[in-house]
């Protein structure tokens, strides 16, 4: 008995020990589409993000170094249409140890020595290396060139902040809710860059396929949301929900549009320009281009 609780004591204090390598921002989004030529037409078409293919999933090019995924909706169809969120890390091999090392279950290794996990409530977690920075040109008609944050639905937070917050060790960065006093919104920005998840709280258990895609999204950062509704109108976006924009409880202007499946796309100013809820915010603003 004393040497088994020698060798956990051990096993803990080497977890604790081990250095966890930079997560220094979002890869990529992947969501799910029951209909692959309207989420062509709105993907390429209105957001005007360049296109490729490869094994059967497409790839939308938002910067050098992050795009979107659309992959064929599977039988039986999950609840959520989004597949997956992705996060760049300066050594993926050291990270899978490390998170080995914390009792997290790796999923399976990808290629390019990339990798996927799950979080506690079952959200598919990849990680991929980091590349060298890329001259490729992105797409005149892209409508943004930055995913800032991705948010998804929250059940337990304890668990998800021990997971995001305690061994990922993503960073407090603002939490708010849809009115004063309430906390449904709370966002943690990676450990060494500006992007940042955000949990979505307090919803109906049973919510609608509208609703679900509402809360899980992904956002495009933008630094003036005008550039943003010119680009989408000269795409060929030209329904009210192209040009109607807001100011959120977080002090930032937005636009909202869904995909085909009901995936929200927000467009979001980098930087606060109205009053802030809630709490203020503790971590830099993104901007359109970063080093990583």
């Amino acid at each position: 008995m004393k040497k088994a609780a020698v060798l956990l004591c051990l096993l803990a204090s080497f977890a604790c020990a081990q250095k966890r390598p930079a997560i220094t921002g979002i890869a990529f989004v992947r969501m799910f589409t029951a209909d692959p030529a309207a989420s062509t037409a709105f993907y390429q078409g209105k957001l005007g993000f360049d296109r490729t293919t490869e094994n059967g999933v497409a790839r939308y090019a938002v910067s050098d170094s992050q795009w979107l995924e659309v992959a064929p909706l599977p039988t039986p169809a999950p609840q959520s249409r989004i597949a997956a969120i992705a996060f760049t890390t300066r050594n993926a091999a050291a990270l899978q140890s490390y998170l080995k090392a914390h009792s997290v279950a790796i999923d399976k290794p990808l290629h390019n020595g990339s990798f996927a996990v799950h979080d506690p409530e079952g959200q598919l977690v990849i990680f991929v290396q980091q590349r060298p920075a890329s001259s490729k040109a992105v797409s005149p008609h892209a409508t943004a060139r930055r995913i800032i944050h991705t948010g998804f639905w929250v059940h337990d937070r304890a668990a998800e902040d021990h997971f995001w917050r305690d061994i990922l060790g993503f960073r407090p960065l603002w939490f708010g809710g849809q009115h004063d006093g309430e906390i449904d919104y709370v966002s943690s920005q990676v450990p060494e860059g500006t992007d940042w998840i955000e949990y979505m709280l307090n919803r109906s258990p049973n919510p609608n396929p509208h609703s679900l895609g509402s809360m899980n999204h992904f956002s495009l950062g933008v630094a003036q949301m005008s550039d943003a509704v010119q680009a989408l109108a000269r795409n060929g976006c030209s329904g009210p929900e192209c040009r109607k924009t807001q100011m959120g409880r977080d002090g930032k202007i937005q636009l909202n549009l869904f995909d085909p499946d009901l995936t929200r796309v927000e467009y979001m100013e980098f930087k606060p320009s109205g009053p802030i809820c809630c709490s203020p915010f503790t971590g830099p603003p993104p901007a359109e281009q970063e080093n990583r």
